[in-house]
């Protein structure tokens, strides 16, 4: 099962010349919900919620999630590696273990560039 979801809100600002970041919250989802959509603000948390229990619930049992416009976030199993201890160059067995991994969609990748992302097709 492939879980669609449109998303057209554009929540985050990045300072590129001074490094710095805003995080977005489910505090700003929930008031972006409630200012676009017109629901109460206690609806637009509870509706926030549902989607992202929905999401992470998808995850879990290895679903791929696939939001249009946004990307698609998906389960993948990592083998069993030998890695370093940067500290003392020791190697360590890093055992197998499954990963989320996100990919962001042409339309988003084109939008992060400064790119006109109309005439891209998910």
């Amino acid at each position: 099962m492939v879980l669609f979801l449109n998303m057209d809100i554009a929540m985050t600002k990045t300072h590129f010349d001074t490094k710095q970041t805003e995080t977005v919250t489910r505090a700003h989802l929930s008031e972006a919900v409630y200012g676009r959509v017109g629901l109460s603000r206690a609806d637009s948390a509870e509706m926030v919620e549902t989607v992202l229990g929905e999401i992470s619930d998808a995850i879990v049992r290895g679903e791929i999630v696939k939001l249009s416009s946004f990307g698609s976030f998906m389960v993948r199993m990592k083998g069993e590696r030998v890695g370093r201890n940067p500290k003392t160059g020791i190697e360590v067995p890093i055992t197998p273990r499954r990963v989320m991994v996100f990919k962001p969609s042409n339309i988003l990748k084109s939008r992060i560039n400064g790119g006109d992302a109309a005439n891209l097709v998910d």
